[in-house]
């Protein structure tokens, strides 16, 4: 009876991380694209607004500030513009984390591969380390939504971005996506 006693609770921990990164994948696999609510926090500079991100490597971003400020990818390059810059900047996807959290498929061979997902309140995380960017990827314990990420942008700072509202699977116009519709 010890033994089964000790077997139980030393083993049930690793069969709720297994089902939970079971959960996660299931949720990610069938997910076409989410839409969302965030808060962006990058040094002690604080942005929100909503972004729609479609499968593979495609998001918009509309934020909430005076400067009309708008970031797109057509899964190739990310634009990003707004009336504070005199011009738009405009980055290969490839050279920024985010070509790294738009990648389902990146996403779930990665997760086949994680050995710990922590636990922190409601979310599920895990690291990962590719090409010297460490990303850590939140998911909601009750939904397994993606809820949330932290990154480095290209000026090394550290940037936190956290969802809300989440949405899956809406129909979404296509044309969002088109770089060239925010190229001043």
């Amino acid at each position: 009876m010890k033994y089964l006693i000790f077997i139980l609770i030393f083993f049930y921990p690793l069969n709720i991380f297994a089902s939970s990164k079971q959960l996660i994948k299931n949720k990610l696999e069938e997910t076409d694209n989410i839409s969302f609510k965030f808060i962006q926090k990058v040094g002690k500079k604080t942005e929100q607004g909503e972004c729609i991100i479609s499968y593979p490597k495609k998001i918009f971003c509309k934020y909430d500030d005076i400067y009309n400020k708008v970031l797109v990818s057509n899964g190739k390059s990310l634009v990003i513009n707004s009336k504070k810059i005199t011009n738009y900047l405009r980055y290969q996807l490839k050279d920024t984390p985010l070509n790294l959290i738009l990648d389902k498929r990146f996403l779930l061979d990665k997760l086949d591969n994680i050995e710990i997902i922590r636990e922190h309140g409601e979310t599920f995380s895990f690291e990962i380390i590719h090409n010297n960017n460490l990303l850590n990827i939140f998911f909601d314990k009750d939904s397994y939504d993606l809820r949330g990420w932290t990154t480095t942008d290209v000026y090394l700072n550290t940037v936190e971005t956290k969802l809300l509202d989440i949405e899956t699977n809406k129909i979404i116009d296509k044309k969002l996506f088109r770089v060239q519709n925010y190229i001043n």
